[in-house]
């Protein structure tokens, strides 16, 4: 049997994987709490041993960065019904899209960037905080 690589089904598969391992750390790490957000559990509230306004940064971010990546999940898809439709329009809408894309692209890096940063300076703080009670 013939297998044909597909960029369409192997970003789909990938994403599938990377959504199916994301949904299960969460429900492992997550507790419900005293307060749900549109019935959802917060992930703010999660952050029993560190700053909460510092979690709030750093989930703000990640929910960022998903939308970047759900939009670009969409822009594929599309890009690929255009590409399989073969009509010179759509052929033609895939320039912007794929230029929509790679913009996303550089956004995406810009905010795990960003993401890094707050990241780091989070950890800083909480280990001179950690040091100043210890004396």
């Amino acid at each position: 049997m013939t297998t044909f690589y597909s960029p369409s089904s192997a970003a789909k598969s990938t994403m599938e994987d990377s959504n199916h391992r994301r949904s299960n750390k969460s429900q492992r790490r997550r507790r419900p709490s005293a307060t749900p957000t549109n019935g959802d559990y917060s992930d703010v509230d999660d952050a029993e041993d560190g700053d909460p306004e510092a979690w709030a940064t750093l989930n703000k971010s990640f929910r960022q960065v998903q939308s970047v990546l759900d939009r670009n999940r969409a822009i594929i898809q599309q890009v690929n019904e255009n590409q399989q439709s073969r009509m010179p329009d759509n052929m033609v809408k895939n320039v912007s899209l794929i230029q929509e894309l790679n913009g996303n692209i550089s956004k995406v890096a810009s905010l795990y960037s960003d993401l890094n940063s707050d990241f780091t300076s989070i950890c800083h703080q909480q280990q001179r905080s950690s040091h100043t009670r210890g004396k």
